[in-house]
């Protein structure tokens, strides 16, 4: 059996990781022109992290981790308004680490080549299989086209219609960048840090070699991106005080600046034929859900456990049964809970950093986060560990 695997991010390979062991010929093709290193900062648990673990990638990431040891909301002068401690149970459940390094634990575990600055131009399908047309001018038979692309999936366009509205907007933008300064790396230290006011948040942690990592989010009714995502930084953060005006002073301009809307991807259908979207094409639930990297992970190995079951179409529908329900409740979740990481008054504020002080009260920490992280975990382990059928 062959396939052809679009996106060579998370979920990609790590269907890629499964299928080639299970006896598929595998390959990969990856829009971006090399592989994408670092990325922002993820906390990578539940039936995900289980998943990794089985491949045998669990050392692996424990190497690259970071500690995260406490949670802080700063003021416009770098002062604590509100912390959490994380309590050990979260050190022993929670890996800390660059989206990218994640991803590249994965890739380089993967047997099958990717084939980088290529994606698919057009695919005609029949009963039996897939014709596919990549953009370098080359064809492909396949017995499945995967489309792991991305939420702005060019697979999932020529599966189903262009014009329909997959990606929902959630009314704000995300940026992130990595700034090399060991002086403001020293500052922040082995804390999450985060400043907010109404409409915008900054949120920092210090990774090695002197090394931070930036995150920006902002409300945005307005889906279209800026013409100049650095100019537009500047405009809005630029005079927040705290470690924003150096920080910024080292801002990149795109691509080393990464900009985007804040969305999540709704699709009724997961497959037609012998087409079938995976992780962000077609379960985005957002950056500030929280949950994607596990979601990538899990649904790809529901979607290799299904096709090593029997029939291709037939696996397809159980892929979909079992994973489509946990991708809405995660997706409602993150819609409620962007709403407290840039609110948009001080009164929801106030009201965030007084729940942080009372979860700082003495086991208050272990309720708070060991909260998130079990619902997390349930939620995804929820299909997961469903029977098929």
């Amino acid at each position: 059996m062959k396939v052809l695997i679009c996106g060579a991010g998370i979920a990609g390979l790590t269907l890629a990781w499964h299928l080639e062991r299970s006896g598929w010929e595998v390959e990969l093709v990856e829009r971006a022109p090399a592989f994408r290193d670092g990325g922002y900062m993820i906390d990578f648990y539940g039936p995900g992290y289980e998943v990794a673990r089985a491949m045998g990638l669990g050392d692996r990431l424990e190497q690259v981790r970071y500690p995260v040891t406490e949670l802080a909301y700063v003021d416009r002068d770098g002062r604590r308004t509100s912390r959490l401690t994380m309590p050990p149970e979260f050190a022993a459940k929670v890996v800390s680490l660059p989206r990218g390094e994640l991803a590249r634990a994965v890739h380089d575990d993967v047997r099958a080549p990717v084939r980088y600055g290529t994606s698919v131009e057009a695919a005609d399908q029949d009963r039996h299989g897939v014709t596919v047309r990549l953009t370098d001018g080359t064809e492909r038979r396949v017995d499945l086209l995967v489309g792991a692309d991305g939420a702005h999936s060019r697979v999932r366009g020529l599966a189903f219609e262009q014009e329909h509205p997959f990606v929902r907007h959630l009314g704000h933008h995300v940026a992130a960048y990595t700034l090399t300064d060991p002086e403001l790396s020293r500052r922040v230290g082995d804390r999450y840090e985060m400043l907010t006011v109404p409409g915008l948040m900054a949120g920092t942690y210090a990774l090695d070699g002197g090394r931070l990592a930036m995150l920006f989010l902002r409300r945005e009714p307005d889906p279209e991106p800026p013409a100049d995502p650095r100019a537009t930084l500047l405009r809005h953060y630029g005079d927040l005080g705290w470690i924003l005006p150096e920080a910024l002073r080292h801002c990149p301009d795109p691509p080393g600046l990464y900009h985007d809307q804040v969305t999540q991807v709704h699709v009724d259908e997961w497959s037609r034929g012998r087409v079938v979207l995976l992780g962000d094409a077609c379960q985005a639930v957002s950056l500030f859900a929280g949950h994607g990297a596990s979601l990538a992970m899990a649904g790809a190995r529901v979607l290799a456990d299904e096709l090593a079951a029997g029939d291709v179409h037939d696996a397809l529908a159980r892929y979909h049964r079992r994973m489509r329900p946990v991708v809405l409740e995660v997706q409602r979740f993150g819609r409620r809970f962007v709403r407290w990481m840039a609110p948009s008054g001080k009164w929801r504020i106030a009201a965030r950093d007084a729940m942080l002080r009372l979860a700082a009260l003495p086991g208050g920490g272990r309720i708070f986060v060991g909260s998130l992280i079990n619902e997390g975990h349930d939620l995804i382990s929820s299909a997961t560990d469903a029977r098929r059928g």
